[in-house]
């Protein structure tokens, strides 16, 4: 076994990768970018070695300068974790010219498999099922045209050397190809240094389902189970979870055989995954083989007490494989969600800042339940530009698929980030969501059913109380550190009052609450019913964990003054004011503030470059037409018109960096002409 291996990587796979190989008394190597010299993998290695400066091209994909830190620091092997030099067969040949191992497939897999055209063909004569589609590289606009034609609209633009949802667009109409060809080759140059790219028929409703295979240098391969990752956005993966509700032990065989005899074909060893996307009928067709270690291979491990980081490490090492096909058994149901630091109310658009304040949940490891966190950031820690917005990877185990979504619906919960924006809130809707939990989500799920974007709104009737209940109960903490300071004349101590109203905007709630010396109990009365709370929430604290008739809750509080909590559970927020009957009294009196109207201008929805401009001053626009495209984190984002108007004036240039909210362009109204 090596002694030493050096980590190609950052953030939280940096992290997992070195945990296992401390674990195994192997030491590491961190490298790193300006941007992230005092990040966590760096201080959890070993040694650490700077590679330049923070764009990914001057730094993570230096592949002689990892190779060189590599001689310095007397590492043995190098592990790629994903993205970056994962897929790149050349460094994975230079890595073993210089004399070293690469923990990872051979060279000549992940040059066959990374090129999507020549992946399909070898499926096709492996006896993998494929997708129909033009099996060759497109030309120009009038080729894809044709070809788009021949294969018949709806049609998926994919980039040859691509992953991880870059290079690729959906088109559904002639007149949106030539545009989607144009950004889909832009992102495919920018992430991969690689602009070709391919069509391909794209199958209605359908689910994306994945295998875990990985096999050693000795021609032994298995297949560790399938994940089911059909919750996605921007074709890429938000939540993945094992087994796949709709994936029966039969079709599991299939789907299995299929992925090995891909495998087979190129000499595949360590660990990989070949994607499927699968179709209401229960067919399934070849989508890629990933030759790397997945986002999502967490929930494969949890699934079959397998780590599959550790098992590379073996194979690398030029081991057999320590099991066989007939040894690997899928008990219980695991869920990953990905936090990511990005604005779920605007699109999903990528959040960058520094994680003022950060918080997980509290982790469990027993042998019939887990929750599991990868992350790789901390309070302080900078979410940039430069890389994948990802914050962290939630996962929970659990007997039963619905115990596992029960068990990830209070870590969501317990969840406390500030500093940038955050998809928890959509998560924690999504694990609610009966379409979710009655296993029905298609790749459609987050288009038709968050079209409009994603709001946290208010609670319904049935969850309501709780927030309520909480918002009192913070209150009557509050009123109780007030009584207690000391210095009180005698005679004229302070005493907690017990009735208050919680008023929402819309409603008002009037409660009582009293307290216990023990077990930190509490009593709130409200509309006729009395709930007994317990809970040890000190002021200050950011989550609030309260048992309410014994069922447990967990609330994200921010809190202003004594008297206002604004509360997150469950993917609801609530603004409360908690108030003395008198003060609730003056409320009716109250002023509304009016909203500001933005319509008049484009704002920048994230932070990023400005890459062009469609459009100049005293242009006439209509709703829908392109206006300008934003760079951020390595993704093409097009701004349009939401209605007819005139461009007044351009605030900025091209090249520049932008701020979210800065203004871009400046309309007047569009007078109609008779």
């Amino acid at each position: 076994m090596f002694k030493k291996i050096l980590v190609a990587h950052r953030g939280e796979i940096a992290c997992r990768i070195m945990r296992t190989a401390q674990k195994m008394g192997i030491k590491t190597v961190a490298v790193y970018s300006e941007a992230d010299k005092n990040a966590v993998h760096v201080r959890m290695a070993h040694e650490a070695v700077a590679l330049g400066a923070s764009p990914p091209k001057e730094s993570y994909l230096q592949g002689q300068k990892i190779i060189d830190a590599m001689r310095t620091t007397k590492a043995e092997a190098v592990h790629p974790g994903y993205g970056f030099l994962s897929e790149n067969a050349d460094f994975a040949r230079a890595v073993e010219k210089a004399g070293f191992t690469f923990i990872g497939p051979p060279p000549q897999a992940i040059e066959s498999m990374g090129d999507k055209v020549r992946s399909k063909q070898i499926a096709s004569k492996a006896g993998v099922n494929t997708i129909p589609g033009h099996e060759g590289i497109i030309k120009d606009d009038a080729h894809g045209q044709r070809v788009a034609k021949d294969i018949g609209y709806p049609v998926m633009v994919k980039a040859s050397a691509g992953g991880g949802g870059k290079g690729m667009r959906l088109v559904h109409k002639p007149e949106d190809l030539k545009n989607s060809m144009e950004r889909a080759k832009n992102e495919a140059r920018t992430s991969f240094g690689d602009d070709r790219i391919f069509i391909e028929k794209f199958i209605t409703n359908p689910r994306h389902i994945e295998i875990q295979v990985i096999g050693d240098t000795h021609g032994h391969i298995v297949y560790i189970g399938e994940r089911e990752c059909s919750i996605q956005r921007r074709h890429q993966k938000v939540i993945e979870e094992a087994p796949s509700p709709f994936v029966d032990e039969t079709m599991r065989k299939k789907m299995g055989a299929q992925a090995i005899a891909l495998a087979q074909a190129v000499g595949y060893f360590s660990a990989g995954t070949v994607e499927f996307v699968v179709g209401d009928d229960k067919n399934f067709y070849f989508l890629e083989m990933n030759t790397r270690l997945q986002v999502e291979h967490p929930v494969s491990e949890l699934t079959t007490n397998i780590d599959l980081v550790e098992t590379m490490l073996h194979v690398a090492a030029g081991e057999s494989l320590p099991f066989t096909q007939e040894d690997i058994h899928i008990q219980g149901s695991a869920i990953e969600c990905r936090l990511y630091a990005e604005d779920s109310t605007r699109g999903f658009l990528p959040s960058i800042g520094r994680l003022r304040y950060y918080q997980e949940p509290i982790t469990t490891a027993s042998e019939h339940y887990k929750v599991r966190i990868d992350s790789g950031v901390e309070a302080g820690s900078s979410i940039t530009m430069f890389y994948d917005p990802m914050i962290a990877k939630l996962c929970s185990f659990a007997p039963t698929r619905a115990e596992a979504i029960q068990r990830m619906c209070l870590a969501l919960d317990q969840y406390v980030i500030e500093g940038v924006a955050h998809n928890v809130p959509f998560l924690s809707r999504i694990m609610r969501d009966p379409i979710f939990q009655e296993g029905q989500a298609t790749t459609h799920y987050i288009d038709d059913n968050f079209s409009d974007g994603y709001r946290e709104e208010p609670p319904d009737e049935s969850r309501s109380f709780s927030f309520v209940i909480a918002a009192v109960y913070l209150r009557y903490c509050y009123a109780l550190r007030e009584a207690s300071i000391d210095g009180h004349m005698p005679g004229h101590q302070r005493v907690a009052p017990q009735h208050w109203f919680a008023l929402d905007g819309h409603n008002k709630y009037e409660a009582w609450v009293a307290s216990s010396k023990k077990n930190f109990t509490s009593y709130v009365r409200l509309r006729g019913r009395i709930y007994r709370l317990q809970s040890a929430w000190q002021i200050g604290q950011r989550s609030l964990h309260i048992d309410i008739d014994g069922k447990d809750y967990a609330f994200y509080v921010r809190c202003y003054g004594n008297d206002r909590f604004v509360l997150s559970s469950s993917g609801y927020r609530v603004d409360m004011h908690v108030v003395s009957s008198n003060v609730a009294s003056l409320y009716d009196y109250m002023p509304v503030k009016e909203e500001e109207d933005l319509s008049s201008m484009l704002l920048a929805p994230m932070p990023g470059l400005l890459i062009s401009l469609a459009v100049k001053e005293g242009d006439a626009v209509h709703a829908g037409q392109q206006l300008a495209v934003i760079e951020a984190m390595k993704m093409e984002n097009v701004l349009s018109a939401t209605k007819a108007a005139v461009v007044s004036s351009i605030d900025v240039s091209i090249g520049d960096s932008l701020d979210v909210d800065q203004p871009i362009l400046r309309f007047a109204e569009r007078k109609e002409t008779s």
